[in-house]
């Protein structure tokens, strides 16, 4: 048996990481004493490929170890593992014989771990059970694990940790009041107003004998509409001011789906019936206090007083407030797409409202011309991934001035866009450095100017129109006439289709950031001197899987404005063998994007740039599994294209 000070060692090297971190100290103590401690030099083989299993399991300490195979007589490395990383977990599953070769990479210390001793511990933990099942298998079959399937591991594990977390919003039902109080259409608005004070309600359901859903009274409605007014109407019927038709909706829906309801349609009350529809009993009604006492931080509560606000200075408040929102939903693990979607629309309703501001103030400067207009979001934001206040990207797309106005209405939307961007900046959406805004008069122009621009870089493309493809190609309505948006994309794909030489050209460009498959054990880094040594998680990670996917959505002629996790999902259906690879790009990409915002949240900055020492070991091989997705991608792209056929 080890000595008591060799045992206290191994006790705290294994509590450093997971799944030992979550052993009870007894349990610890237990498997620190069955644990050998073993020097090995660099080049020594730990086991070969076909070598019968051991009775133990390996954890490195100190060093490296490559893990290998064979094929046809070349060495294909499979990981690299450093310190914390486990090892050899075949002989734990009692599969026959080992499938890879370990050598020890650099000199090193390894434990052994007793197979029957994590056995147990499988048995009778269950996050030790998941953390070897999935995460750090090193087998062929686990290493052949789909991302999905690992990264719903990890998702489960943390959220084991939290017993309270948000995910619960998303099974969670909002309990709705089943005590309804309707009227009938004929009764007078002062009787309505009488029954809504005895019984302490805000709002009334009108509806018809059959006791179908015709409209709705709120207090809002007698104060705006009977209160208000000059005269008396209370003697006539509800139906003259009642808000119809209801919204109506069935039963068991969930806090989530209740938020994204409210966000969405900006009401703040929703009736049940029966089947769903107006045309069914109503069986019950859900209101905003509803939803907000249900789950306390609502976003709703932060777009009501977006869509209420008067100022800038309101607009930022709300702003900030999303940026705790965010953090909420980060710490408590609120699935990626929920977060986005939430976030997305207060951005819109930030955008929506500055617009409003600002047509507001041009009255008194400008004249407004009878032109329809959009207001068109890019880049990160134009795909709904921007979660952190990073600099802005858009632009205005007009429609085509009569002859003679151009240079007025040009002038008119200039000054749109310049008041547009400036409250933006206020709310702490920094100006784009290159310029590229609403406020810039290149890009603000109407839409026969903006087809030549996609002309250009489609037909004679050249290496300005590489930047111009990540940001201008992932365009967005936001608002106005999203018909112009519409009739641009189109003409967009018209132009690909005649030019099919541009695909290959914007394949090529999805290439340019191959994943570092090659720095298993030090990602690779930025060498520059405002961010040495840091990893560059856009360039290195998001940006192939966003190119990528931008790629195959306009070959396939997708119009909508997806997301890149939208792309994949999509892709899954429509191109023949990516649906296991789709699936497992578009949760990589969530959880590059969940990563690049805790980063964000925790270094007040854009995120983009990482501290590889402040990855955990589950973080890091999600990663790992990320770069070989890429790969995987990159590779489909490329022989989609044929682009090895392709001169720079």
């Amino acid at each position: 048996m080890p000595s008591n000070t060799i045992v206290e060692r191994v006790v705290a090297d294994l509590q450093k990481y997971p799944p030992f971190d979550e052993l009870a100290s007894d349990v610890l103590q237990d498997l620190a004493q069955s644990v050998s401690v073993t020097y090995h030099e660099e080049g020594e083989v730990i086991f070969s490929k076909g070598d019968t299993l051991k009775g133990h399991a390996f954890m490195v300490m100190k060093g490296a170890v490559r893990l290998f195979d064979s094929i046809e007589g070349k060495e294909v490395l499979v990981d690299l593992c450093d310190e914390g990383d486990v090892f050899g977990v075949r002989a734990v599953f009692a599969r026959h014989d080992y499938v890879l070769t370990a050598q020890v990479a650099e000199e090193s210390l390894l434990f052994e771990l007793p197979v029957d001793k994590i056995k147990h511990l499988l048995e009778t933990n269950p996050r030790v059970s998941l953390f070897f099942a999935g995460a750090f298998a090193k087998s062929v079959e686990e290493i052949e694990h789909t991302l999905t399937e690992a990264f719903d591991i990890g998702q489960r594990l943390y959220r084991e940790q939290s017993c309270n977390s948000f995910l619960q919003n998303e099974t969670l039902e909002v309990k709705p009041v089943t005590t309804v109080i309707t009227c009938p259409p004929d009764i007078s608005i002062r009787d309505a107003a009488k029954i809504m004070s005895d019984r302490n309600i805000g709002s009334i359901i009108v509806v018809s004998p059959e006791k179908h859903p015709l409209g709705i009274i709120t207090d809002t409605d007698l104060t705006k509409k009977v209160v208000s007014k000059p005269g008396s109407i209370k003697e006539e019927p509800v139906s003259g001011i009642m808000s119809s038709p209801v919204y109506t909706i069935s039963g068991g829906k969930t806090i989530a789906d209740m938020v994204m309801l409210m966000v969405k349609t900006k009401l703040r009350h929703f009736c049940i019936t029966e089947d769903g529809s107006p045309d069914s009993p109503v069986t019950g009604i859900i209101s905003e206090h509803d939803i907000i006492t249900s789950e306390g931080n609502n976003p709703a509560v932060i777009m009501k007083a977006i869509m209420q606000a008067s100022s800038r200075d309101q607009l930022k408040e709300q702003r900030d407030k999303t940026e705790n929102l965010l953090q909420f939903y980060i710490d408590q693990e609120v699935a990626v797409h929920f977060i986005s979607n939430i976030v997305t629309e207060i951005n819109d309703a930030i955008i929506t409202r500055a617009i409003d501001f600002s047509l507001k103030e041009l009255e008194t400067e400008l004249e407004r011309p009878d032109v329809d207009f959009c207001w068109l979001s890019l880049g990160s934001e134009g795909r709904k991934e921007q979660l952190l206040r990073t600099d802005q990207d858009n632009a205005i797309l007009y429609a085509d001035p009569p002859s003679g106005k151009a240079e007025k209405i040009h002038e008119y939307f200039l000054a749109l866009g310049k008041k547009v961007t400036d409250i933006l900046q206020h709310c702490g959406f920094v100006k784009c450095p290159a310029d590229i805004m609403a406020s810039n008069p290149v890009w603000c122009q109407p839409i026969s100017v903006w087809k030549g621009y996609f002309s250009k870089w489609i037909v004679t493309p050249e290496p300005k129109a590489v930047m111009h493809s990540t940001i201008f190609f992932d365009f967005r309505p936001v608002y106005g006439q999203a018909k112009l948006a519409a009739e641009l994309k189109q003409e967009i794909f018209n132009l690909i289709a005649r030019n099919k030489g541009f695909l290959g050209f914007f394949a090529k460009n999805a290439l340019q950031n191959p994943p570092p498959l090659g720095f298993f054990r030090n990602f690779l880094v930025e060498k520059s001197r405002d961010h040495a040594n840091e990893f560059d998680i856009k360039a290195r990670a998001m940006m192939p899987l966003s190119d990528a996917a931008r790629v195959l959505a306009y070959e396939l002629k997708i119009p909508e404005y997806f997301s890149t996790v939208e792309r994949f999902k999509r892709l899954q259906v429509l191109v023949p063998g990516m649906k296991d690879l789709g699936a497992e790009a578009a949760a990589g990409y969530e959880f590059l994007i969940r990563l690049r915002a805790v980063n964000g949240l925790l270094n007040a900055s854009s995120g983009r740039y990482i501290k590889p020492e402040t990855l955990n070991k589950i973080e890091r091989q999600t990663l790992r599994n990320v770069f070989s997705t890429i790969d995987r991608v990159q590779k489909t792209l490329n022989l989609r294209f044929q682009l090895d056929y392709i001169r720079d």
